[in-house]
């Protein structure tokens, strides 16, 4: 057996585990291997991949997050029409639907199938011969946006179809894409404290995530789905909706466990009541309940409406909101010095919980809605999550409220505040504010950063408060015995943290970048860099015009990036984290081929016919060129393919040499470039 055949077994091999280890993850929720483990059987396929490129197939697990941003979406129409659903809102509106349903079709038995309703992004997904190559969005029901390359990266989508002994030619299935309640505090705390703007609920971030133009931005969003139809099949048939939504499982999706199916209104009204109650007892939004008629061929016997099936509705839960009083506007201190004001109630019951506090963004958000100490107002859980203040009750004013001053000191500890021109957050000026500390430290050990398991909030706030650890770089050089002496922490905990934080040296670089904490890094933005500079010291030596250069990097980042590693502080605790063995460098991917580009500066538009960007952005890299996203002065070359955008129009303004597609597969080409190049340069 040659070394391909061995290869193309072993890949087979591999994805096949991978696929099996995906859906035990992300699907049942009930994982068989470690992360670690996991991590390396991805990276085992990427090495052979890498070796054997011609064996890279678009239904592999390393292709969840694939190609260059897109410049827009494709409209595609569906299969079948995502109509939407009538709503009610009481017993007596599902007792008139079940009226209806038992007029049009008199004396037959009838059964109902209730599932949580998601408040998430409707998406259809199609299948070719067991493997994905479509997702869309609603859209307005008939016409949607082509996003497949960002539905792909949500790992609780199979890119192939589990094998269920039956030949399927064509399928395309209904899901609702949405982000966990936890995933979604977390990001949207990540995002106050960079200054940006913050979701509203969980279904704006699913909705925006899915719709980034860029998929590997989106592969960073914590993103999930559960399948809730078969819109249309080949090759199969059923003869109810539980029938399909089982088939649906054994194919490899994620199905909701709650969903129910019972013989009378009053058993389907009672369920949605006790979900009513029981909607806060699960990690992701629903806004109501749906009602189907089990029965595939009662549906077709009900039929359709202009505008939604006449078999099937939704019961919409109580608007959940309350009255509350405003009795003091705090601030708190977050992990880049942002001044976060925050409303202060007495505790008011809201959606099953105790409200006693509700974040107010920042001083315009105040003066926007013209909140003061002392006011009455009006207050909901965005996204049923985030207690938000909706509005001020104006007509209960007494003349007795305050209106709020942001102060000029910070609050914990009393170094001086600034706002900087342009943003909407004031920050302390102090980096070695011990609530800055925490919020870090926090950061630091995140799952995404140097994900240092068992070091919690309880344990930084005493780490911090003994003034045993004020930089990251203090965590290496903690004792057993020192933390045996933490409240809750015996010996055994003491040892598992030491051995986490030991464990967290051989990180990769994006993770330690990420770790840092710089203003405006995020996942994607840390992995960019790593992927440029290879080390942390090459990355602190760059230069802002430098750092522009590089795709997806803007002028604010790069400041961002060249002022944290001015500072004297930052330059020590990075010392102190070399000098404790953290990994500070990973070596370069190997280039193949003479590096004819060496120093030439490209711009890609519009969309290759014989390759996707990233491979286009890979030659022009191996050849010793680099790729950016602006067309400016020190740009060489725009490529351009179908459909170019305004850098097409900006390179012709600035003479910049424009290349077609067949010219620039010449100019890369080994075979010709010496000629070809002679001709250009």
């Amino acid at each position: 057996m040659s070394d391909k055949e061995k290869a193309i077994k072993r890949i087979d091999a591999l994805r096949q585990e991978i696929r099996h280890h995906d859906r035990k993850y992300y699907v049942e929720d009930n994982p068989e291997i470690s992360d670690y483990e996991y991590d390396q059987l991805i990276k085992d396929l990427e090495d052979l991949e890498a070796q054997y490129p011609d064996l890279v197939t678009p239904d592999s697990p390393t292709q969840r997050v694939s190609g260059q941003p897109s410049e827009e979406f494709a409209s595609v129409r569906h299969r079948v029409m995502m109509l939407s659903l009538d709503n009610t809102y009481s017993p007596e509106e599902l007792r008139d639907f079940d009226s209806r349903i038992r007029r049009l079709i008199p004396s037959q038995k009838i059964e109902y199938v209730v599932e949580l309703k998601l408040d998430g992004l409707g998406v259809a997904l199609i299948y070719e011969n067991g493997k994905l190559t479509r997702g869309a969005t609603r859209g307005d029901g008939e016409t949607g946006e082509d996003v497949t390359a960002n539905l792909k990266t949500i790992k609780s989508i199979p890119l192939v179809l589990e094998d269920i002994g039956i030949n399927i030619p064509f399928m395309e299935v209904r899901g609702e894409v949405y982000m966990p309640k936890r995933s979604f505090q977390e990001l949207n705390r990540q995002r106050e404290e960079n200054g940006e703007t913050v979701f509203a609920n969980p279904r704006n971030a699913s909705a925006g995530s899915v719709r980034l133009l860029d998929p590997r931005i989106t592969a960073s969003r914590p993103l999930d789905i559960f399948m809730y139809n078969v819109s249309y099949i080949e090759g199969m048939s059923f003869s109810t909706h539980l029938e399909s939504l089982e088939a649906l499982k054994k194919m490899g999706f994620k199905v909701n466990p709650h969903t129910k199916k019972f013989d009378s209104i009053d058993k389907v009204i009672d369920y949605c009541f006790e979900w009513t109650e029981k909607r806060d007892n699960i990690d992701y939004e629903i806004d109501g309940m749906v009602i189907k008629v089990n029965s595939l061929a009662q549906q077709t016997e009900l039929g359709l409406t202009t505008k939604s099936p006449r078999w099937a509705i939704s019961y919409k839960f109580p608007a959940r909101q309350a009255t509350t009083k405003i009795e003091d506007i705090i601030i708190q201190v977050g992990r880049t010095g942002s001044l976060t004001p925050v409303a202060v109630f007495p505790p008011t019951p809201l959606s099953g919980i105790t409200i006693t506090r509700a974040t107010l963004h920042n001083e315009d958000e105040i003066r926007r809605k013209d909140i003061r100490i002392g006011d009455t107002v009006l207050i909901e859980r965005a996204g049923d999550v985030i207690p938000a203040v909706v509005e001020v009750i104006k007509d209960k004013r007494t003349g007795k409220e305050k209106e709020f001053i942001m102060p000029d000191k910070c609050p914990v500890c009393n170094s001086h505040v600034y706002r900087p021109e342009g943003e909407a957050v004031t920050r302390c000026t102090n980096s070695a504010c011990s609530a800055q500390i925490k919020e870090k430290l926090h950061h630091f050990a995140s799952r995404n950063a140097m994900n240092i398991d068992g070091l919690g909030p309880a344990v930084i706030d005493q780490l911090v408060n003994k003034e045993m650890v004020k930089t990251y770089a203090d965590l290496y050089f903690l004792k057993k015995e020192q933390l045996s002496e933490l409240e809750r922490m015996g010996d055994k905990s003491a040892q598992n943290l030491i051995d986490e934080i030991e464990k967290s040296k051989e990180n990769n670089l994006a993770r330690l970048i990420f770790a840092l904490g710089i203003r405006h890094i995020g996942v994607r933005a840390g992995e960019i860099l790593a992927d440029h500079y290879h080390s942390i010291d090459a990355l602190a030596q760059a230069k802002v015009e430098e750092l522009t250069e590089i795709y997806e990097i803007g002028p604010k980042v790069a400041e961002s990036i060249f002022q944290f590693f001015q500072q004297e502080g930052n330059k020590q605790m990075i010392e102190r984290l070399r000098e404790a063995g953290v990994k500070m460098s990973e070596d370069a991917p190997i280039k193949s081929g003479e590096q004819h580009l060496e120093g030439k500066t490209f711009v890609l538009t519009g969309a290759l016919s014989t390759m996707t960007r990233d491979e286009a952005s890979e030659a022009i890299k191996n050849a010793g060129g680099k790729v950016t996203s602006s067309v400016s002065n020190k740009t060489d070359y725009v490529v351009v393919g179908d459909s170019p955008g305004s850098k097409y129009d900006r390179a012709v303004k600035l003479g910049i040499t424009i290349l077609n597609e067949d010219e620039f597969k010449r100019l890369i080409s080994q075979e010709k470039k010496a000629e070809y190049r002679d001709s250009l340069f």
